[in-house]
């Protein structure tokens, strides 16, 4: 089933994860591991992330189809315009076309430094989504950044490269991570105001380890609020602290954007189980 349909159902809210693929035959072991854990959770579906500048595009066109077939799970391959030319990324629609994949995520992609881009290679996302979309074979989704992408000139250049990648044909939006939700809801009013009228996905993130969510942060452009900065200085030497203020902090943003109309939630796993797990939990428990 083509992802964009899920949205029209009205019965209940449309869950999804994000998987990256490793670097080592050990870390797939693991990953496929978390993902079958997961699986007894019934996502909606789930991705699998196109490396810096193309470098993993044969092992994501692979674990997005093995996760399809042999796992049993909607999956969805990203797809970037860093480092591929329009064969290239024709070649890996055929792929992916072939391996029964229907959802693909059409992304601008994050340049190199010194990057120098291949004989035709598309520069922005919108390029990449009409791409897809002419072949007429796959449901395509994008990406949009409540606190705007850090490249943007202005918020309102940003939002109006984001209707550009809906008028391309992208039928829904998955944000950035961000920690507060005043953000998305911002986002969302803004951009149906400018007639942005596709799904708008929450894209939650829990927080692990305080270093490596303030790179991220630092990377994304996103902020950490006051009042979780606040603890996260509090629980910063402990492991499990951080781990269990990530769950509560990321269940809260959760209950609140679903009980205020988000059309689902998408889980930045970082390819483990247990705090999305958890996260879903407490969500049924109410």
């Amino acid at each position: 089933m083509r992802i964009a349909e899920l949205f029209g159902r009205a019965d209940r809210a449309v869950f999804s994860f994000e998987f990256f693929p490793p670097k080592t035959d050990a870390g797939f072991e693991n990953l496929r591991a978390a993902i079958r854990e997961l699986k007894l959770l019934n996502p909606d579906y789930v991705s699998v992330t196109w490396g810096a500048g193309g470098s993993t595009r044969s092992k994501t066109v692979d674990l997005t189809i093995e996760i399809q077939r042999e796992i049993g799970l909607r999956a969805m391959a990203h797809l970037s315009c860093i480092g591929s030319t329009p064969r290239q990324l024709a070649a890996t629609l055929d792929q992916l076309e072939a391996g029964g994949i229907e959802n693909v995520l059409a992304l601008g992609g994050d340049r190199p430094e010194g990057y120098e881009p291949p004989p035709g290679a598309f520069t922005y996302a919108n390029e990449l989504a009409e791409f897809v979309s002419a072949r007429g074979t796959f449901s395509v989704g994008g990406a949009c950044y409540p606190e705007t992408h850090p490249s943007a000139e202005s918020p309102e250049a940003d939002l109006a490269h984001c209707k550009r990648k809906v008028e391309a044909g992208v039928e829904f939006l998955i944000t950035q991570l961000f920690f507060d939700n005043a953000d998305y809801f911002d986002f969302v009013a803004r951009a149906r105001e400018v007639g942005i009228e596709v799904p708008i996905v929450p894209g939650i993130m829990p927080v692990l380890n305080v270093r490596s969510v303030r790179r991220m942060t630092t990377l994304s452009g996103a902020k950490i609020p006051d009042a979780l900065q606040r603890r996260l200085d509090e629980v910063v030497e402990s492991e499990a602290a951080t781990r269990e203020l990530g769950i509560e902090w990321a269940t809260r943003q959760c209950r609140e954007l679903l009980d205020r109309g988000a059309p689902g939630i998408h889980f930045y796993t970082l390819n483990k189980s247990t705090a999305t797990r958890a996260i879903f939990e407490r969500l049924r428990a109410g």
